[in-house]
């Protein structure tokens, strides 16, 4: 049986605001260990990251960046935890938290593989830097951090990542309607391959899936899949930080995340931006567990 490894980020000062650090709490709550048991994964590790500060507390700032030290020191713990589960053969499913706790994440994998490729599910590009970011939160800096466009480097936070283990070539963004424009300046002159909701409506989230599985594959040792809720529909999952409407509807994401499931190449998932404080009944704590699921292959029959 495979290996599964749980990794709790109860961690929000990588977002504007509260309620992201109560995320993966919200997640367990709303049944997602009874999920993964519907699947053919064995969880095997359950752990959770210790934080010092939380939203509410003084800001501490470098610069125009908000909580470097802390969420340094977060992304930290999470790459030690990440690279120990990857280095034991287990898939580590990290729980956020806002999505600079994909950072530590990256940087785990980093630490382990030779080359990963990213599939970026997200409403926003990830691609903001310490020079242009409008908020100064290192949650919209995710990917420039791990293609090497931010001053933080992966290397920072795991000595073992090994240069060139992200390349842009193997980076695919995925539901992407907000882009500021540096990102978009930047996304342009890098090549970075962007499906936005227009290519969605245009070509069907099959055949986008099956390019990014294509395009995150290719001479990599497998893909990290990254599912920040803000993807969805605001309707489908009310309970994100920052709601764009038009996202990907429940069987769209569904059927993506069985599309990614089925090609077989994921070798580690986050699940990041629940805001638990923003959520309705725990809608959107349910749809991103159904998710997870959904990318560890549980099928209907």
């Amino acid at each position: 049986m495979a290996k599964l490894s749980l990794i709790q980020v109860p961690f929000g000062l990588g977002a504007s605001r509260p309620g992201n650090e109560e995320g993966p709490e919200s997640m367990i709550q709303a049944g997602l260990l009874r999920q993964i048991r519907k699947t053919a994964y064995e969880l095997t590790h359950d752990v959770k990251v210790k934080v010092k500060l939380q939203p509410g507390q003084p800001a501490s700032k470098d610069g125009h960046v908000k909580h470097l030290p802390e969420v340094m020191e977060m992304c930290k713990q999470v790459a030690e935890h990440v690279s120990r589960s990857a280095a034991d053969g287990e898939i580590p499913l990290v729980l956020g938290g806002d999505h600079s706790v994909t950072i530590g994440a990256l940087a785990g994998m980093a630490s382990q593989k030779r080359s990963i490729g990213i599939i970026y599910f997200d409403a926003h590009a990830g691609m903001n830097t310490e020079a242009n970011s409008p908020t100064g939160s290192l949650g919209g800096m995710s990917l420039a951090v791990a293609l090497g466009h931010a001053k933080l480097r992966l290397s920072d936070l795991a000595p073992a990542v090994q240069g060139g283990a992200v390349k842009k070539q193997n980076v695919v963004l995925i539901g992407v309607r907000d882009v500021e424009p540096d990102e978009r300046e930047l996304i342009l002159a890098e090549g970075i391959t962007v499906f936005t909701m227009h290519e969605i409506d245009r070509m069907g989230i099959e055949q986008v899936v099956r390019k990014a599985v294509e395009i995150a594959g290719d001479g990599t040792d497998g893909i990290h899949v990254s599912f920040s809720a803000d993807c969805l529909d605001p309707l489908e999952a009310p309970g994100v930080g920052m709601q764009v409407p038009g996202g990907l509807t429940y069987r769209e994401a569904h059927f993506a995340c069985e599309l990614l499931a089925e090609a077989g190449r994921i070798i580690s998932i986050d699940m990041v931006e629940v805001n638990a404080m923003l959520d309705e009944s725990r809608r959107t704590a349910r749809l991103a567990i159904g998710l997870i699921a959904s990318l560890l292959g549980k099928r209907i029959l």
